[in-house]
């Protein structure tokens, strides 16, 4: 501990600033080339016929076939984007579902998943017995939408051929799993494939295998010199996946006392990661149902707890309005885990709101008639952390939405680099605030409606309120990491400020597309 647990200087920092720091996107190698990959129209279609004559004609051009694999590579991007435009390709597609279907397409699509898709199921007491005898009963669903990754670098690779064996540069986040799939698509062994992996701008749980590098990898074979494949942004989005969408249902009781009794949550399609309440009650149902989904799926920062957080921390919020009850003091009632009660304490008391207190006011209109304003808690666990975010929103006139002021209380256990831990929690607090407020991906036929970014919004600097991170050091307890956990409590803690403004309950995300609180969805 001399010099963990200390400040010190981001190695690298200094290149990060003045523009010399490489990534993918800036491997040159000698005699490169250029590729790029025919793609279809839409999900799911299928290839039928593709004329290259028009393509190969092109000067420096040349096409690259292997089975419904189409390339071509050309001596810069321009040049072989040009190319790969005048393939004329024949494709046939399916009906798709489009954004509007999806809850019921969900729904009526169960499957057997595997994998973090598994389903799961955990049950105790009588949970139907103690929801019918609960005076104060609620049932409610709750969704989040399918989002993107938005990297601000889309994948890239270099790859080259020497005696057999395949060098690739490339951004993935799993290197060993890249150069397995590099390896079996294109029957050579591991052994023979080095896969080599710069910094690069952005994962998030997008950059998982080796797609692009398989693609790379294929063009300089046949080439016989080195290749870089640069993916457009809407590649990016189409050939990429999503984070899944999640349907939630939550019924919940409590008993004469203001106790949770009965609790019921199902999750369909995202996932179970978080799916457990933290919250004491003697009868429980928690359920992971898993689902065909429409677009691709798969891991994204923290997975699905910010859907099972965002429905829970919500719903908990709501009993305790039934009841009358402070949201805070009622959460403090139902934990038993002594470091998440301590971090939202923390959180809370940064808002001037405790036990005895109680939450400050909502906030009456103010002379200038800007709206109401309302504060909001939330809390979570996730891969072994406690997080716990405070929020305070206004609500002008017309459902206008502003975003004041996010406090985040963050106990990882034993803090290693203080200002990396506090650099990555504002990361994901503000990360988090994109699919909370406006990110969602939009799509029909097959295709993604607003693939591009202009189309799809990412929070900008505009966006960021005020953002205060709070590091709870525990050197008795082993560190937990610090990346997925703290995007966890970022929704639900505004939906409930929003509600504690205005008195309008939100149940899907994103909460506010255009900034506007609209009518409870």
């Amino acid at each position: 501990w001399r010099s963990a647990g200390q400040p010190a200087r981001a190695l690298g920092a200094a290149d990060v600033v003045t523009g010399t720091k490489r990534f993918p996107s800036d491997v040159n190698l000698d005699g490169m080339l250029h590729g790029c990959v025919l793609r279809p129209p839409a999900f799911g279609a299928l290839l039928r016929s593709a004329s290259t004559s028009a393509a190969a004609q092109q000067p420096g051009v040349q096409v690259v076939r292997d089975g419904d694999f189409i390339g071509v590579v050309a001596p810069d991007r321009a040049a072989a984007l040009r190319a790969a435009g005048l393939i004329d390709a024949a494709w046939e597609c399916t009906p798709q579902p489009a954004t509007a279907d999806l809850d019921a397409y969900l729904r009526s699509h169960p499957v057997e998943g595997e994998g973090w898709l598994s389903p799961f199921r955990h049950e105790q007491g009588d949970v139907e017995a103690a929801l019918a005898a609960g005076p104060v009963r609620i049932d409610a669903r709750y969704s989040a939408a399918y989002i993107a990754h938005v990297p601000l670098e889309p994948r890239a690779a270099v790859a080259r051929w020497a005696d057999g064996r395949l060098t690739a540069w490339t951004g993935t986040s799993t290197p060993f799993r890249a150069r397995g799939e590099v390896a079996g698509a294109l029957g050579i062994a591991e052994s023979d494939v080095e896969i080599i992996v710069p910094d690069y701008g952005g994962g998030f749980g997008g950059k998982h295998g080796g797609a692009v590098a398989i693609e790379a990898a294929r063009l300089a074979r046949a080439a016989g010199r080195p290749v870089r494949v640069q993916w457009s942004r809407d590649e990016e989005f189409h050939q990429g996946y999503l984070r899944p969408a999640a349907l939630l249902d939550v019924s919940c009781s409590a008993d004469a006392s203001g106790a949770i009794s009965g609790w019921s949550f199902t999750n369909i399609n995202s996932g179970q990661a978080g799916i457990l309440s933290p919250y004491r009650s003697p009868h429980q149902r928690v359920t992971f149902q898993p689902a065909g989904s429409p677009l691709p799926q798969g891991p994204y920062r923290a997975l699905a707890s910010t859907a099972n957080h965002f429905a829970r921390e919500s719903v908990i919020d709501e009993l305790a309005h039934r009841l009358g009850a402070d949201p805070l003091a009622f959460r403090l009632r139902h934990l038993d885990d002594e470091r998440l009660a301590a971090v939202l304490r923390t959180a809370a008391l940064r808002f001037g709101w405790d036990e005895a207190s109680g939450r400050p006011g909502p906030g009456d209109d103010d002379r200038a008639g800007t709206g109401n304003t309302g504060t909001g808690v939330a809390l979570g666990i996730e891969k072994g952390g406690r997080v716990a975010t405070a929020a305070r929103v206004r609500v002008a006139p017309g459902g206008r939405l502003q975003i004041l002021r996010l406090v985040t209380v963050f106990d990882c256990g034993a803090v290693v680099s203080p200002d990396n831990l506090a650099n990555q929690v504002e990361g994901a607090v503000m990360m988090g605030l994109g699919g909370a407020m406006f990110e969602a991906i939009d799509f029909a036929g097959g295709r993604i409606l607003n693939a591009s970014m202009s189309g799809y919004r990412v929070p900008r600097l505009p966006d960021l309120p005020e953002c205060e991170v709070v590091l709870i050091d525990r050197p008795d307890q082993p560190s937990a990491g610090a990346g997925e956990a703290p995007i966890v409590a970022v929704a639900p803690a505004i939906a409930n400020a929003i509600f504690h403004a205005c008195g309008v309950r939100l149940r899907s995300m994103p909460l506010a597309p255009g900034d506007v609180v609209r009518a409870a969805r």
